[in-house]
């Protein structure tokens, strides 16, 4: 049995029948990274602790099986976005600004993994600063896609999906500001969770545009998605934006709701954009058809054309990109200034120059009522459906060097995902086939705070498809 293989679910299921220990699910995941980590580049920094913490598992597993109520994720291996901080563990955010930079304190979602007793095998490798969506603007090289070397993971949270896809993880943490986590699942084949803003907390997470920030996790199943963000959703005193709802995510009520008859799904026709590669779009379309033999009542709907979005996002994150690497001025972090790359010194200009006097009305004001107009077209859909499903990006993965070809590479492939993240919805992507043997998604989007039944539906057509079980040839 390879035991990096396992999905979280089967992971926690062989340990507390004993089948295996932490350690040597923990050395599996190790074996891989390093046998594959030369070519991915995927990790930027392993964690010299990480045996240590799947011994501990290993001694609360052996003094009573009780422990995994106590800890829900006992000892499961997992990869954590090199954005969110690790007190003790160098995290640069791939930007060498940050080379050798050594947080003092976590992030609330490392806290809270700690505190389920998950083991840390490292930190994973990313856009800088989470500038993009493909992995190539990091400062310390591109992360591969594992299905196809040539090809780009997506971003900003590739390393994490290439982790996870390749089965160097049994789990990944990413980021998301506008199809960072959605993106690089559906490209690298795997399952990401965007949850609702302020669903899960942003503290200590290096922030990149702090309206729309949201963490959230990388699996290979829904399932899993599930049992992660039970574990880091919630509030955080230490973060105001974060919402005092109770958290609702019941990961076993999943299994015996795969009857979906009843729940009403919304098909955006704007959504379909001409851009679409023609066979991602017959694979979306029979994924939608499964979940209507699953019970769904489908409607074509008409939103707001995703491609208003695109000027949207881009002036409200270029605003809050200025804002926000303004902190990092050489003398509290690491390196100076000089060390930013091209991407971050064009996205701050960009942000500086759309809040400078004169232009503030004329661009970001302009766009926050624009996001206004989104928010209530989508608050006003859901009043008569429960979800809406679609794709997630135009086609497969591109090619390393696609993102050279266009200043704005980002905003044109992840423009599916932007409308939902403006408006801080929750959204989940999944595998739904392949296109030349490259993995293709289905987005199913929720209104805010509905995770359980966004993460129902995906887990239902997951039991009833078997796309999410493939693997790359390579890493099979």
């Amino acid at each position: 049995m390879n035991l990096n293989k396992l999905t979280i679910k089967q992971a926690l299921e062989g340990l507390k029948a004993k089948r295996f220990s932490s350690e040597e699910l923990t050395r599996a995941c190790l074996k891989q990274i390093n046998k594959t980590n030369k070519q991915l580049n995927s990790f930027l920094t392993l964690n010299p602790k990480a045996i240590d913490e799947a011994k501990t598992a290993d001694k609360r597993i052996a003094a009573s099986i009780k422990s995994f109520k106590k800890y829900p994720l006992l000892g499961i291996p997992y990869a954590l976005k090199d954005n969110f901080l690790t007190n003790g563990l160098r995290t640069t955010a791939s930007a060498k600004v940050l080379d050798n930079y050594i947080p003092q304190y976590s992030a609330t979602v490392y806290a809270r993994l700690k505190q389920s007793a998950a083991v840390l095998l490292g930190k994973t490798n990313m856009d800088a600063w989470a500038h993009g969506s493909s992995t190539e603007t990091s400062d310390y090289g591109t992360t591969r896609n594992p299905w196809n070397l040539n090809h780009t993971p997506g971003g900003s949270s590739g390393g994490s999906a290439a982790a996870v896809a390749a089965d160097q993880s049994i789990f990944a943490i990413g980021s998301e500001t506008a199809g960072s986590v959605r993106g690089p699942a559906c490209w690298c084949g795997v399952t990401g969770l965007k949850p609702t803003y302020g669903r899960v907390s942003r503290y200590g997470v290096i922030a990149m545009a702090s309206s729309t920030d949201s963490p959230g996790p990388i699996t290979k199943t829904v399932y899993d998605a599930a049992l992660v963000t039970q574990v880091i959703a919630g509030h955080d005193p230490f973060d105001a934006t974060t919402s005092q709802k109770p958290v609702d995510i019941k990961p076993q009520a999943l299994s015996s709701q795969t009857n979906l008859k009843g729940i009403k799904i919304g098909l955006p026709q704007e959504y379909l954009v001409k851009e679409m590669d023609p066979k991602a779009k017959k694979l979306v379309l029979q994924a939608i058809d499964k979940l209507q033999q699953l019970g769904c009542q489908l409607e074509k709907i008409s939103l707001l054309d995703p491609h208003y979005s695109i000027g949207v996002y881009t002036i409200i994150q270029r605003s809050e990109v200025s804002s926000n690497l303004a902190r990092y001025d050489g003398i509290r972090y690491g390196n100076s200034r000089s060390h930013f790359n091209y991407e971050a010194k064009n996205r701050v200009m960009l942000g500086t120059y759309t809040l400078s006097t004169g232009y503030y009305d004329q661009y970001y004001n302009k766009a926050q009522k624009v996001r206004t107009l989104i928010i209530n077209q989508f608050n006003q859909v859901f009043k008569n459906l429960d979800l809406i499903v679609g794709p997630i990006m135009p086609g497969p993965a591109l090619k390393v060097g696609a993102s050279q070809a266009s200043p704005m590479f980002g905003e044109l492939v992840d423009m599916l995902a932007e409308p939902s993240s403006i408006a801080g919805l929750t959204g989940l992507s999944l595998p739904c086939g392949f296109v030349n043997h490259l993995p293709v998604g289905l987005q199913i989007t929720g209104p805010q705070f509905a995770e359980q039944k966004v993460l129902q539906i995906g887990h239902a057509y997951q039991q009833a498809t078997d796309w999410h079980t493939k693997k790359p040839p390579a890493y099979d």
